[in-house]
């Protein structure tokens, strides 16, 4: 890695509108988020107390590298109990995040080959994750008219003998769309490694959100306790590995990582034994606003061909407007107190769209699209 590579890598541009609105409320304005996945709720006080009696037992020091086993037997069993999926927890290793998983498995992947294919539009750290570890992103279209859902036989098309990987996001951010378990199977069968990143598993509305551990054994697994636990400050995610990565991946953790944090680890036993009425709840409270925010936006005129089927995003075509992405979330922002994401974040098929989360309470959502409404009529 060298100095180069690290400044042809473009800012979040989702934190740039953040730490904009940031700036505006402490001049005294009242900024609506709808322009981060940070859920509105309170982490479960089961998973708290759990935190807290760690640090009274004064389990408060470096842990094993790969995160202590109690946990990562949970998230074992985890799998078996929603996926009917045998892992043994000597592949899962726990993380300071996703995010830091994310640069580890790639780093661990890629080499001669050294191209990763993936959607557009898809999150919009992947591609700078891939660019960061050396590698190179070839990406799939994907339209709004089709639901954002992955054509099969064209992600088929651009795996030739230079690929390393194939990523997927589902519920994927920023479209809420969900590979149905038969597409996923099909991915799984491709050559290349699958990738696959569940982050928002647990929040889905419509269909079910299938593992690609139970069609490959050997999938890269992403996951964490950030969103469906509202835990995404404590930073504790896990990366499941096959056995021939793990030794790569344990050295990455142990010179770049040392250890995820280690009372969020013991909450994190509490939130998968304990959590899942917590998570199903939320889930049902974010199931409520985004219908909301789906007839709200479509009122107004902004282009939502199919309804997102999990996370906590809309994609909403913005294009009639006339305006960049960009420009035009600033200009939201700045006018109307409302926080949203360009679409331009996520590649260049979600130029002209913006991305609003849900994760935010029914009043702000009735707020943001009063003053959207009053915005538009300005236009």
């Amino acid at each position: 890695m060298n100095r180069s590579v690290c400044e042809d890598i473009s800012s979040f541009l989702v934190m740039e509108v953040l730490e904009k609105a940031d700036a505006l409320e402490r001049s005294g304005r009242r900024i609506i988020h709808l322009e981060i996945g940070q859920p509105d709720f309170d982490t479960p006080e089961c998973i708290n107390e759990a935190a807290i009696k760690a640090m009274r037992d004064g389990k408060t020091g470096y842990t094993h590298s790969m995160g202590i086993w109690p946990l990562r037997e949970a998230i074992a069993a985890y799998y078996e109990r929603e996926y009917k999926v045998n892992v043994s927890p000597e592949r899962i290793m726990v993380t300071a995040g996703s995010s830091p998983a994310m640069v580890m498995v790639f780093s661990a992947i890629l080499g001669q080959r050294d191209t990763v294919v993936m959607p557009d539009p898809t999150y919009a750290c992947y591609h700078k994750a891939v660019t960061f570890c050396g590698g190179k992103v070839r990406q799939v279209p994907t339209l709004e008219e089709e639901g954002f859902h992955l054509n099969i036989h064209a992600m088929r098309g651009l795996c030739d003998d230079s690929v390393a990987a194939i990523l997927v996001n589902s519920p994927s951010n920023p479209a809420g769309s969900l590979i149905s378990p038969e597409d996923l199977k099909a991915l799984c069968e491709l050559p290349p490694v699958m990738v696959s990143d569940e982050i928002y598993h647990g929040l889905v509305y419509e269909g079910r959100a299938a593992s690609a551990l139970e069609y490959d054994p050997d999938a890269c697994i992403l996951d964490g306790f950030a969103k469906r636990y509202a835990m995404t400050g404590w930073r504790l995610g896990w990366v499941v590995l096959p056995e021939h990565l793990m030794n790569l991946a344990s050295r990455f953790q142990q010179n770049f990582i040392i250890c995820a944090n280690s009372m969020a680890q013991y909450a994190g036993i509490a939130a998968l034994e304990q959590g899942k009425p917590h998570t199903e709840r939320m889930a049902a409270e974010y199931n409520r606003r985004r219908v909301l925010l789906l007839e709200g936006l479509r009122s107004l005129g902004f282009g939502v061909s199919s309804s997102p089927a999990g996370a906590f995003y809309i994609l909403a075509n913005a294009r009639h407007l006339g305006m960049d992405s960009l420009p035009l979330a600033f200009d939201i922002l700045e006018k109307a107190g409302v926080g949203c994401a360009p679409g331009i974040d996520f590649g260049p098929g979600a130029e002209g769209y913006l991305r609003f989360s849900y994760a935010s309470s029914v009043e702000n959502i009735e707020e943001a699209l009063h003053r959207l409404k009053g915005y538009l009529e300005t236009l």
